[in-house]
């Protein structure tokens, strides 16, 4: 084993719909696991379907700025707290995401696809009457289609969040099935200088992979990847850290020996 992963770089509080927990209890849990520092990348997608719960992921970024900034400041002897976000990607908010990121200094923008042509896979809608492999397709494809539009991210979020959802979860899913279009995403992301993140979010959702899968990871760092983030998408304080001992011995075997932390926009590696 080498050195352990002391970074969190994707978490939520409260400030993001489908959270309850303060922002307060989630530092404090990562101060108290050792961890070095954390990033809060609270959840914004504008254009959100309607849902069963009704949640509004708008975001109040002022509001959250203010109490990360005067949070950051007073756990500053326990543990580095940075400032992030979220963006729920669709092709139609690319100009007003650019606009946000001139105004708003982040330590840290993840782009993910949550919402595939007005439905999220969270909710069975998405697959109601079709084949498993068709949806998980198109979301591949509304990948490529974001990508194009809008390219200002520093990682793409849990690039096979969709298998999280699907009737078979992954059962049915490997890279292998998907090759063609997931290298051409991965070689897309690269060309951009875009990275990707290790999400252990795969592991909590009893994938036991991480998203994305083991054999994506790989495959970028093949194709020439070297900007690889982690985080654990934790909602509540129990999910800190999860499973980063396992992220710390996939990163090695596909051929890491660093991970990245943003800091102002710019990626900052640390020993594996």
């Amino acid at each position: 084993m080498g050195q352990k992963i002391l970074w969190d770089c994707h978490m939520h509080s409260s400030f993001s719909a489908d959270s309850d927990a303060p922002m307060e209890e989630m530092i404090q849990t990562a101060a108290d696991q050792g961890l070095t520092g954390i990033c809060f990348t609270e959840h914004f997608d504008p254009d959100y379907p309607d849902t069963p719960e009704n949640l509004d992921f708008s975001l109040n970024i002022p509001a959250y700025r203010q109490k990360l900034e005067s949070l950051a400041d007073a756990f500053k002897d326990q543990i580095q707290v940075n400032f992030g976000i979220e963006l729920g990607l669709q092709p139609q908010l690319a100009e007003s995401f650019s606009d946000l990121l001139k105004e708003v200094p982040f330590d840290f923008v993840i782009g993910s696809s949550h919402v595939v042509h007005g439905y999220d896979p969270y909710y069975p809608s998405y697959f109601e009457g079709r084949k498993e492999s068709a949806c998980y397709m198109e979301y591949f494809e509304s990948i490529l289609e974001n990508i194009a539009a809008f390219d200002e991210m520093d990682v793409y979020g849990h690039i096979d969040y969709v298998v999280r959802y699907g009737p078979n979860q992954n059962r049915q899913y490997s890279y292998g099935r998907y090759k063609e279009i997931l290298d051409e995403i991965l070689r897309t992301l690269i060309r951009k200088n875009v990275g990707i993140e290790l999400n252990t979010g795969g592991y909590h959702y009893g994938l036991g992979e991480p998203n994305p899968c083991v054999n994506i990871i790989r495959r970028y760092r093949e194709l020439g990847g070297e900007i690889i983030t982690i985080g654990a998408d934790a909602h509540t304080p129990d999910k800190i850290g999860y499973a980063f001992d396992k992220a710390a011995d996939v990163l090695r075997e596909c051929g890491f020996s660093y991970y990245a932390v943003f800091k102002n926009r710019r990626p900052v590696f640390h020993k594996l």
